[in-house]
């Protein structure tokens, strides 16, 4: 069976809390730890650079897809294991997601929101079952997941939307259910 490849969503900045590079840090890590690849926006700034460069010095296999128009913005990461430049973002996030058995979204911003969301509908609307996890750092996604509740109360989710998305403590609880679900 081939190594479980893992998709990181995140930011493209460190944001304010030092906690957020920190458990970019030890994702990274802990996917080479286990063996798994990284599939990621092939970005060298921000949380993006440090999963990368985490997971590159613990060994890890690197898969990186980054749209033409940001290869300079992001500072496309070129010495990944495979670095696919794509024409635009819709193929970024498509490449990104048809090469990986599982999603991680870190800390993010507008973008990392949009590929939280894309795969969400995916799974909501039965294009896909692969297991989708929030690293919940210092309680950074607690107002999404308030809204999300929001959306299902008022009616405009059923409540199995919920059970989509796995909302996890920390680093250590992500890496932990990825080895329940992946079985390894």
């Amino acid at each position: 069976m081939p190594q479980p490849s893992i998709c990181v969503y995140c930011g493209s900045r460190d944001g304010v809390s030092p906690n957020y590079g920190a458990a970019a840090d030890k994702l990274g890590h802990g996917l080479a730890e286990r063996g798994w690849r990284l599939v990621y926006g092939a970005g060298d700034v921000g949380l993006m650079g440090r999963v990368a460069r985490a997971a590159q010095a613990g060994g890890a296999e690197t898969f990186g897809v980054i749209p033409q128009h940001l290869v300079q913005w992001e500072v496309g990461k070129s010495d990944l294991t495979s670095y696919v430049v794509t024409e635009t973002m819709h193929e970024r996030k498509k490449v990104m997601f048809m090469n990986c058995d599982a999603v991680v979204v870190l800390p993010g911003g507008a973008g990392s929101l949009d590929e939280l969301f894309e795969v969400l509908t995916w799974r909501q609307l039965g294009l896909h079952e692969k297991p989708v996890f929030l690293v919940n750092t210092d309680g950074y996604w607690d107002p999404l997941m308030h809204l999300l509740n929001h959306v299902v109360a008022q009616g405009f989710a059923d409540a199995s939307l919920l059970e989509m998305l796995d909302c996890v403590p920390d680093t250590d609880a992500v890496l932990r259910q990825l080895a329940e679900t992946l079985g390894s």
